[in-house]
C-alpha cells in the first residue's frame, strides 16, 4: 500500500480515483464530505498520453489525494495486473507529488457491468473510490 489510509488521509477532503487498465483507465472524483463518487470520462490512452490526460484531470479537479484500484485474484493472490496497477500508483505519486492510496478492487468491474454502466471503467473507478471513502469513516 502506498500510504497507510487513516493517518495519511486525515487532511484529505477530495479525491481522484483510477481504475487502471492497459488500454483504458476509469476515472472518478469524490469528496469525504459527501462520501460518494461521480464517474468521469475514462482515459483512452497509453504511456505519456495517459499521463497527460491524468495531469489535465488533476488540474481540473485539484484533488488532495489519488486512489488507485489494485486487482487481485479471488483468493487474494497477486497477478500481472496487480503489479501494473501498483507501478501506475508509484508513477502517479512520483509525477504529481500527491498522496496515493491503493484499494483492493476485486469484483469492481463485475459490479459495474452488473449495474448496467455504459462506461464500466468509470463506474468501476466510482466503486473503488466509494469503497475507499467508506474506509475513512
Amino acid at each position: 500500500m502506498m500510504a497507510t489510509i487513516a493517518p495519511a488521509a486525515a487532511n484529505c477532503q477530495s479525491f481522484l480515483a483510477f481504475d487502471y487498465g492497459l488500454k483504458r483507465t476509469g476515472v472518478a472524483v469524490g469528496t469525504r464530505l459527501l462520501g460518494t463518487a461521480s464517474p468521469q470520462k475514462s482515459i483512452h490512452a497509453e504511456g505519456k498520453a495517459r499521463f497527460a490526460q491524468v495531469a489535465e484531470r488533476i488540474r481540473e479537479w485539484q484533488p488532495d489525494a489519488l486512489v488507485v484500484g489494485v486487482p487481485f485474484h479471488p483468493d487474494g493472490a497477486e497477478h500481472e495486473n496487480t503489479l501494473r496497477a501498483r507501478r501506475f500508483a508509484r508513477q502517479l505519486q512520483g509525477r504529481f507529488g500527491l498522496p496515493v492510496f491503493e484499494v483492493d478492487e476485486r469484483y469492481s468491474t463485475t459490479e459495474a457491468l452488473a449495474s448496467g454502466a455504459r462506461d464500466a471503467d468509470a463506474a468501476s473507478a466510482c466503486i473503488i473510490l466509494e469503497q475507499f471513502l467508506r474506509s475513512l469513516e
